[in-house]
């Protein structure tokens, strides 16, 4: 019997296990389906896309996708502790003001920017100290690059001579511009949540941690959750909570052990002979996820991954910690506005020193570069869904990317603007010559380039979302004892990469947790 069962130790898991901790009368229990962090590569930062398809990778793949040919996109996510945090491209990026404020304003009280600026700032240790848009000290180091490559400088120097201007900070709640991203990183390792939050914690007597075990379904005692059933060593075993159990089993697991649970579409559940507790059509709709599609050049200069695993590159990292194996791969970047009378960017660029090509599974066999555009505030809707009553199936997943005219448009308007950066001297005099680009500029040869070669950039968010799934405490509607807290509690997808949000959703869950923060209710009142 524990106070507290955690379903997932990423990227929100381990900042829940941490904060709750903290009273040292209070038992947390934090179960994990893959094994510890102990691989060197999950902690080399240039290492990410070789641990794709790896036992730390859960290794889904959507269902084929209408808008782009009917083919099935790969969906690597982190199975280790960590989670997603321990394979992602470790790009700092909150959000735009306009993305929480939009929050509030569909009923979630609490989640504007204002509300939620300080779980940024409290969870942050940024490396350029402490300010009004950064925090100093917070568990989660995050760090300008140290690898430094000359290429991310002339795509920044290219974006500006075609009209976006160069940016310093992607991160005080405004975003328009190109630069370099920070990342989370810690003397040029990689630093996880499981780095930042869970290690230091471990040895607290209060917290259990139960690796290699998979949740299969929360029980119940009545309407109260009480706590999980797991397979440990293969063998069930149930995990009883006295408090709560705490979902942070990310945007297609969560609403996939909700559904195993029998909370979810009844006619679904009920057609898989699963015993419906609760008819929640909500749970596992509202999808939403970036798609990048851009371009790959060839050059003559050294690339990233080709010339990084060098004895020099090594004793750099070890003693320096810069150099080419601090690289997170998307070195650099920027956000732009399309069109003209949008309030907020509609558009984000990532840019990498290498090629990065076929869903970054082909082994790079030459010197190039890629960069691409992805919709950053896409109109399109996905599901995820049960493909069966047995809880090792992998869940079915439809993005449905691209699903609507406005997000085609936007697309468009995206790759043909890394076509116009392409063309700028800075950029231009690096090239050999093309990879993967569209045939021309026409709206007909980019659509055809999209559907063939676009890639996820793995931010799946809003299965479980907050005033539909769960309330504006992440309690799980219509039962008690039940939470999520992960990206699938995000109404609507961020602009930007998604895990700063977890991590501060999480942040802000441990005080919802433990009563600290005024109840929506209250809140409003006030």
């Amino acid at each position: 019997m524990y106070d507290y069962v955690i379903v997932g130790a990423g990227s929100a898991g381990c900042v829940l296990a941490n904060r709750l901790s903290e009273d040292p009368d209070v038992s947390v229990c934090l179960v994990e389906a893959g094994p510890p962090d102990t691989e060197e590569g999950l902690h080399i930062p240039v290492a990410f896309s070789q641990l794709y398809k790896t036992p730390f990778d859960w290794d889904f793949a959507t269902e084929p996708e209408p808008a782009l040919d009917d083919r099935s996109v790969y969906l690597p996510r982190g199975r280790v502790l960590g989670g997603s945090s321990s394979l992602n491209a470790m790009i700092y990026i909150r959000g735009n003001r306009r993305d929480y404020d939009e929050w509030r304003d569909l009923g979630n009280v609490g989640w504007g920017w204002d509300d939620v600026l300080p779980y940024f700032l409290r969870a942050e240790d940024n490396e350029r100290g402490a300010s009004e848009h950064h925090g100093a000290g917070g568990p989660l180091s995050v760090s300008d690059s140290h690898s430094m490559h000359p290429l991310a400088d002339a795509f920044v120097e290219a974006g500006a001579l075609a009209g976006i201007p160069a940016r310093e900070d992607f991160n005080t709640g405004e975003q328009d511009g190109v630069g370099r991203y920070q990342v989370t990183q810690r003397d040029g390792m990689r630093c996880s949540t499981a780095v930042a939050y869970l290690h230091p914690v471990l040895p607290r007597p209060n917290v259990t941690l139960v690796p290699m075990a998979l949740v299969t379904r929360v029980l119940f005692d009545g309407s109260r959750a009480s706590g999980v059933e797991a397979v440990v060593e293969g063998k069930p075993v149930a995990l009883e909570a006295e408090r709560e159990v705490i979902l942070c089993a990310g945007a297609y697991q969560s609403p996939q052990l909700l559904m195993l649970s029998g909370i979810g579409p009844a006619d679904e559940l009920g057609a898989l002979g699963i015993d419906v507790r609760l008819d929640q059509p909500a749970v596992g709709g509202n999808l939403q996820d970036h798609l990048n599609a851009g371009i790959i050049l060839f050059t003559d200069d050294p690339t990233t991954l080709e010339t990084a695993e060098t004895e020099e590159n090594v004793a750099l990292l070890q003693t320096q910690g810069r150099g080419p194996l601090t690289s997170n791969i998307a070195e650099a970047g920027g956000f732009w506005r399309s069109r003209d009378g949008l309030d907020a960017p509609d558009v984000q660029f990532h840019f990498a020193p290498v090629m990065f090509a076929e869903e970054g599974l082909l082994e790079p066999f030459d010197h190039a570069y890629s960069y691409g555009a992805c919709v950053v505030k896409p109109s399109s809707r996905g599901r995820v869904s049960l493909r069966s009553a047995d809880p090792s199936d992998k869940p079915r997943i439809l993005t449905n990317f691209l699903g609507t005219d406005e997000d085609w448009a936007v697309q468009v308007a995206g790759v043909r603007k890394c076509l116009e950066i392409r063309e700028q001297a800075p950029l231009k005099r690096f090239e050999r010559a093309p990879y993967e680009v569209p045939d021309s500029d026409s709206e007909e040869d980019i659509r055809a380039h999209v559907r063939a070669k676009s890639h996820q950039l793995y931010h799946p968010v809003g299965t479980c979302a907050m005033g539909s799934v769960v309330d504006a405490e992440l309690r799980v509607r219509g039962v008690d004892g039940l939470r999520v807290v992960d990206a699938s509690v995000m109404p609507t997808l961020t602009r930007g990469n998604t895990n700063a949000p977890t991590i501060m959703i999480a942040e802000r869950a441990a005080d919802l947790v433990r009563g600290t923060v005024a109840a929506p209710e209250a809140a409003a009142t006030a």
